[in-house]
């Protein structure tokens, strides 16, 4: 027989038999990744940012927006989850807590993941955000966010502040008219206000407190509209307010905005010719901080510093004067030997 015609006879059986083997048998020629998976692509978290939009800043509670950056590399990577939570930064509790499930990363490049989380305007947080696949810690990352009280509700949010410099200050007075027959003095008060913003001003009401300043009492009070005041612009709103005679008082000011206190300035009133008075006041401004968590390794651990130690001076125990000379006697009778 020739050994071609064998040669191609037996490789035709034998696709013959792989042909009834595959019908007689389905699975035997099945992909072997099928039993094999693929191994699923790394992926870590690249960045964290965290804002406030204006209109979710409330009067107790303000929503920060988490935006997290992760970065996928390799092989699609299925089951992945994103948890977000807020840790109270002097008691250690956790706030609040949101879970984002972002699912299925395929493509090589960073994916935005944003979670929303609501917390008190107060004090500070640490924001974690932990990532997992298939429910297994895979990196964590996290910043803290300090000073919410300095952010402004929604409602009470203008651009509009008291002027502040020594050639216009916030508050000043006038004595408008005195009564000396029936021991009164009328005064004209003035607050000067600055829009800083971008757009006119509306609904502001400026509110004036006169306390005497030795007893605490209220005198008088007023309040008085502010017309609208473009941007960039300065204006002075004024009002007329009568009190007793021959004291001194605190002038308070308070600047409203649909009843909700935006801004306060203080200046005093001398009208007693033998005492004055003065207003002495440290204000520290409180902002809003946003850093990230802080650590002294590359392992995450502190650093050890080793502090030195300090005490009196004292003789060690064995090494006085007298082992001193001791030693120096014997060094020189070694060495004269060694001479010899």
């Amino acid at each position: 027989m020739n050994r071609d015609a064998a040669l191609a006879g037996a490789a035709v059986g034998v696709v013959l038999v792989a042909l009834l083997a595959s019908v007689a048998f389905p699975g035997v020629l099945a992909d072997p990744t099928e039993d094999d998976p693929v191994r699923p692509g790394p992926v870590r978290i690249s960045e964290v940012n965290i804002g406030a939009d204006d209109a979710d800043v409330r009067g107790g509670t303000v929503t920060l927006s988490v935006d997290t950056r992760i970065e996928h590399r390799g092989n699609p990577t299925e089951n992945v989850t994103l948890l977000v939570r807020a840790v109270d930064a002097e008691s250690g509790l956790v706030e609040t807590t949101q879970t984002v499930r972002v699912g299925t990363l395929r493509d090589e490049a960073e994916t935005s993941v944003t979670a929303n989380v609501t917390v008190e305007r107060e004090g500070g947080y640490h924001v974690e955000t932990v990532l997992y696949q298939d429910d297994r810690r895979v990196d964590e990352d996290g910043k803290t966010v300090s000073g919410l009280e300095a952010l402004t509700p929604a409602y009470a949010q203008t651009d509009v502040r008291f002027s502040e410099g020594d050639a216009l200050p916030p508050l000043s007075f006038s004595v408008a008219e005195a009564d000396a027959g029936n021991n009164r003095t009328t005064l004209e008060l003035a607050a000067s206000l600055t829009n800083s913003g971008d757009g006119r001003s509306e609904d502001l009401r400026v509110r004036f407190v006169l306390r005497q300043a030795d007893s605490n009492i209220v005198a008088a009070q007023t309040a008085t509209d502010v017309g609208a005041i473009r941007p960039g612009r300065t204006a002075t709103t004024t009002t007329r307010v009568t009190v007793p005679r021959n004291y001194n008082y605190y002038v308070d000011a308070v600047l409203l905005k649909d009843g909700v206190v935006v801004d306060t300035a203080r200046t005093a009133a001398n009208l007693d010719p033998t005492k004055r008075i003065s207003v002495n006041e440290t204000e520290e401004d409180v902002e809003l901080r946003v850093e990230d968590f802080e650590g002294g390794g590359s392992d995450g651990r502190g650093e050890y510093t080793e502090s030195p130690a300090y005490g009196t001076e004292t003789s060690t125990p064995g090494f006085g004067p007298v082992a001193a000379l001791v030693a120096l006697l014997a060094s020189a009778l070694l060495a004269r030997r060694w001479t010899q």
